[in-house]
């Protein structure tokens, strides 16, 4: 995070994390989906080759979603109070808590 703050703070040509950064949430959400769906399928692929490949694909996805967090100026510290409000409450009672924002359709996953 120290480094993608870094990026934001002082560009770079030469950047990956700057060229994401400059395309914004569109051009970074992308590659997290892309990458999202890349690492459900290295966990499908079997032996050690597989779990390699799955460490390596869940790296790409965490570095996209830094980026994320860094493009919205948003800590890794502000995840972890989120994810440390929720401790102790079941999972489907907090999604049932939250309030869909405004001119939001319900997903249909219940």
């Amino acid at each position: 995070m120290a480094v993608i703050q870094d990026r934001r703070a002082n560009p770079s040509a030469k950047s990956y994390t700057n060229r994401l950064l400059s395309g914004g949430v569109d051009k970074i959400g992308a590659k997290i989906v892309e990458e999202a769906a890349e690492v459900v399928a290295a966990a499908a692929e079997a032996g050690e080759e597989g779990r390699q490949h799955t460490i390596h694909e869940a790296a790409d996805v965490l570095y996209h979603l830094f980026v994320l967090l860094g493009h919205r100026d948003i800590s890794l510290a502000e995840v972890e109070t989120e994810l440390e409000r929720r401790f102790g409450t079941s999972g489907l009672e907090e999604k049932a808590s939250r309030t869909a924002p405004p001119g939001a359709r319900p997903s249909g996953d219940g």
